[in-house]
């Protein structure tokens, strides 16, 4: 789906899927300048984590453990460096002893 915003439009984004042990759902960038796809944050249960490089730019909420859904909010008002492609994807939630291994391999 594209999303055309306007200067005051706010923007949320949301992701659902249907597989029973996923409860881990993560959010994605994909912009033109750079298509490699960038890990901006997920939600783990219900936990939510947003990537440091992406604070301030987005928030990631929602419930992945019982609803199987995830959110993705544009807090401030969303800039030309926005505009990219997102991507949501499900994963079963894995458990490390160090929380960087999550989202350096989260799939």
């Amino acid at each position: 789906t594209a999303i055309l915003t306007g200067p005051e439009d706010k923007v949320n984004l949301t992701c659902s899927h249907t597989v029973s042990s996923y409860n881990m759902i993560l959010w994605y960038q994909q912009s033109a300048q750079n298509t490699a796809l960038k890990l901006i944050g997920y939600v783990r249960f219900t936990s939510p984590t947003v990537e440091d490089s992406f604070k301030g730019r987005f928030d990631v909420s929602g419930d992945a453990a019982a609803n199987k859904m995830a959110y993705l909010h544009f807090p401030k008002v969303p800039e030309a460096e926005d505009s990219a492609v997102y991507f949501c994807a499900a994963s079963e939630a894995q458990c490390f002893t160090i929380p960087s291994l999550l989202y350096k391999n989260p799939l």
